[in-house]
């Protein structure tokens, strides 16, 4: 007899109750032929699934009524509702400063955001579990929510993570911060890891510019470049989840490593502040290039400063370089430069797209994130979300009473 080849009904199951919680959620009263239209299945499986859903607390089932357009053999419509409230999750993002933590309801709506820096920049691994600790606790009590409620956190890492949640192990640090380990220690939760620029990924497709594309990259860019990459809908990670690591560029002809936009920003604003002694830039920062800032080289560029204007070409020109590497080896539909970078990085997309074609026959579109410096974390709330979705069969919402334990 022939074993293994077909799908077990459980997973089937699950599959199909994926499908329907996405349909679902934000789209209000749904009746049993509307859900039957948004995915494909059959009323049977729609109806069983449905009441499946409901027993767990998934959904809700309102009164019946008449009207609705939705009878079967004269009876009226059965009525089913996605409920946001019946559980959470927690999207965290570990940077090298500070913790930036978003509760969310099920249908992604962010209950609180909070964001804690660290005391110094190399914090001990102990240290650093505290801060995860309370900002945890202080997220969740200006959510209103309990502890209990939370079904997955999603930890988004400076580091190479594999498609199993596991970081590359010639990352030190995060062998010596085992933050599933600990999380789950600590609070009972269902913890997952990523890659923080894959993050920035989901978030990017889900909430910010590059909602419907499926073939995407989002480059954090502020400090250090690195980059989250969509092919056709679908989060690349490589065998070790190396993929999207930008190591590579200190090959490349005029842009010899990962330092990101602020770092050369501010780089290249002192080299300015040397060279030139009218440049705006002295003003700024008070004549102190210690105290310059890559937000204060954006700003005297678009005040006219020539000495900046000249220092953005250059980032401009560095830029175009490295995403016309990348875009001609994955071929993206789009490139958004994303991180606390973003919002001043809008000025250097002119002068990237007139260059681009210089390094890449398919140059892609160019855009800023809108998301802010909270796109990591946003982005570990979907991630949690997909999580919860996927194994909505398996998880038991803090909506209903938990049962009884055996005898």
């Amino acid at each position: 007899m022939q074993t293994g080849t077909a799908p077990s009904t459980q997973l089937v199951r699950r599959v199909n109750a994926s499908a329907m919680l996405k349909a679902m959620r934000g789209a209000g009263v749904l009746t049993g032929t509307e859900l039957m239209d948004s995915t494909g299945l059959s009323r049977a499986t729609v109806i069983s699934i449905c009441d499946e859903l409901v027993r767990l607390g998934w959904l809700q089932e309102l009164e019946n009524q008449r009207g609705t357009g939705d009878y079967v053999k004269g009876r009226p419509a059965r009525r089913f509702v996605f409920d946001d409230g019946a559980a959470s999750v927690l999207g965290i993002d570990i940077g090298a400063t500070k913790i930036t933590a978003i509760v969310a309801n099920m249908a992604g709506t962010s209950l609180s955001k909070v964001t804690m820096p660290f005391r110094t920049y190399n914090v001990p691994a102990d240290e650093r579990a505290d801060v995860l600790d309370r900002i945890a606790a202080e997220a969740l009590k200006e959510a209103g929510v309990s502890a209990d409620s939370v079904l997955a956190v999603s930890v988004g890492v400076a580091a190479p993570v594999s498609r199993d949640g596991e970081v590359l192990t010639a990352q030190e640090f995060w062998k010596s911060f085992d933050v599933r380990r600990i999380v789950s220690e600590r609070h009972g939760w269902h913890v997952l890891l990523e890659n923080d620029a894959n993050l920035a990924a989901l978030a990017e497709r889900w909430q910010g510019t590059a909602q419907g594309v499926d073939n995407l990259v989002v480059m954090l860019a502020s400090d250090r470049l690195g980059s989250g990459i969509l092919e056709s809908g679908r989060l690349l990670h490589g065998q070790l989840g190396g993929f999207g690591e930008l190591g590579y560029l200190e090959n490349v002809d005029g842009v010899g490593d990962t330092y990101g936009i602020a770092h050369y920003a501010v780089l290249w604003g002192r080299e300015a502040l040397d060279a030139s002694a009218t440049t705006k830039l002295r003003e700024l920062c008070g004549g102190d290039p210690a105290a310059l800032t890559s937000e204060m080289v954006f700003k005297a560029a678009a005040d006219g400063d020539l000495a900046a204007a000249k220092a953005l070409d250059r980032l401009a020109h560095r830029m175009a370089r490295a995403i016309g590497s990348i875009s001609t080896l994955l071929n993206p539909e789009l490139v958004v430069i994303a991180g606390a970078v973003a919002a001043s990085a809008h000025a250097l997309i002119p002068g990237m797209e007139k260059q681009m074609p210089e390094f890449t026959f398919t140059p892609p579109r160019l855009a800023t994130s809108t998301l802010g410096d909270g796109i990591v974390s946003l982005g570990a709330v979907r991630h949690a979300l997909d999580y919860v979705e996927d194994h909505a069969l398996d998880l038991y919402p803090a909506s209903l009473p938990k049962p009884a334990a055996a005898g």
